[in-house]
């Protein structure tokens, strides 16, 4: 059974991002206009990878981070994003709409860490994660399909030729883990979605980490439009198609941001 790539994208930066208010589930929000930047910085560096997936929670700043995304994509002009209620942001309950720090003044008052506390009408921490580990068994089984394992030349080449150009990313490859890899899934979703998500496939699934990780670093807040890459093993089972190896390539990469006054909106 192949390899695929599944590389997970937070959305732009919006006004509640910058005013630092809680937005989850309730609060549907536009990217700023430093939002957007990012969403176009992140499409660029993403150009050459030519995903055969994209799937997308369906709260407006993460479609309109896809968008920007796809636009800027060199491969995946017929690629159509999926719209994924599973991979919303986390519910705060009644504590969306309202200051960061009104949730850790809730979180203190229950006598929890703000980690562990889950506001009246929120989420918890598994209930986030069952709606991802629903998401992944969905997923491979639908990549299990033949189809899905056929690798064009077209776009072996195209992986190939992007990670050799030495000006695509000073900083690090955009396509860094892919060499050899035939299916690419791109997932853009939330921060808090992303970091129970990591946490997940590190502690429940034996991720095995980059070289160097430190386990702070890893589990780390993901900066607006970070980039975090797995490479996902499957082995055929009675039931279907199940994870046999997971690595994690890199985690909140950002630098695609390092030169923003570069960046143009097309």
């Amino acid at each position: 059974m192949p390899t695929f790539s599944l590389t997970l994208i937070r959305h732009g930066e919006t006004q509640y991002n910058r005013d630092k208010l809680l937005q989850g589930q309730g609060v549907d929000t536009l990217l700023s206009e430093a939002g957007a930047l990012q969403g176009q910085a992140v499409g660029q560096y993403l150009r050459d990878i030519p995903f055969n997936y994209v799937f997308v929670s369906n709260l407006q700043r993460a479609v309109q981070t896809a968008e920007l995304i796809l636009r800027n994509n060199t491969h995946c002009s017929s690629v159509k994003m999926v719209l994924e209620p599973l991979l919303r942001e986390k519910s705060f309950g009644i504590a969306e709409g309202r200051p960061k720090e009104s949730l850790k003044n809730m979180a203190n008052a229950a006598g929890q860490s703000c980690r562990d506390f889950t506001p009246p009408g929120g989420e918890t921490f598994d209930q986030v994660k069952t709606r991802f580990k629903k998401f992944l068994s969905v997923l491979i089984h639908q990549l299990a399909e033949p189809k899905t394992l056929e690798l064009s030349e077209q776009e072996a080449a195209a992986t190939s030729k992007s990670g050799d150009d030495p000006d695509s990313a000073p900083w690090g490859s955009p396509v860094d883990g892919l060499e050899g890899v035939s299916v690419h899934v791109l997932v853009v979703s939330h921060g808090a979605y992303i970091r129970i998500a990591i946490k997940h496939m590190i502690d429940d699934l034996n991720c095995s980490l980059p070289y160097g990780a430190k386990m702070s670093q890893v589990f780390s807040p993901c900066p607006n439009t970070g980039i975090t890459r797995f490479l996902i093993t499957l082995e055929p089972s009675e039931s279907g198609p199940v994870l046999s190896a997971a690595q994690c390539v890199f985690v909140n990469r950002q630098d695609h941001l390092q030169n923003m006054e570069a960046v143009k909106l097309l």
